[in-house]
């Protein structure tokens, strides 16, 4: 695949806002979730899925490990996503979770994926 580090740089970049936000911040609601904890969870959890189908493993449930670690969860779970979609050929089909849509070129993925990534940035700023 061509280049996956856009997705790294905005993954990181998100994961370090959560790691640095205050309680308050954190469990504060936004819409659509009931707090930006949430919101950045069900990304990773999103991202993750993706990853895991991109490899042509099974999805696995994604645990919550609590608001305090959705920044470190983002983190890997975005970073495996990366990898998994940089070891594909751009037009390689990826089958995507029946949830998540039909199957999508790798490059297609990884642009929605980092729209994912950037409309929850935007979401939780």
């Amino acid at each position: 695949m061509s280049e996956a580090q856009p997705l790294v740089e905005a993954v990181d970049s998100l994961a370090d806002r959560f790691r640095s936000m205050p309680q308050s911040r954190l469990l504060g609601a936004v819409p659509g979730h009931p707090s930006r904890a949430a919101a950045a969870l069900a990304l990773a959890s999103r991202l993750a899925a993706v990853a895991q189908a991109a490899e042509g493993g099974p999805v696995r449930e994604f645990p919550d490990a609590g608001a305090f670690a959705v920044g470190d969860q983002l983190s890997v779970a975005g970073h495996d996503l990366a990898a998994a979609l940089a070891a594909l050929p751009d037009d390689a089909e990826v089958a995507l979770p029946e949830a998540l849509g039909a199957p999508a070129p790798a490059a297609a993925v990884l642009a929605g994926a980092l729209a994912e990534v950037n409309a929850t940035a935007a979401l939780c700023g």
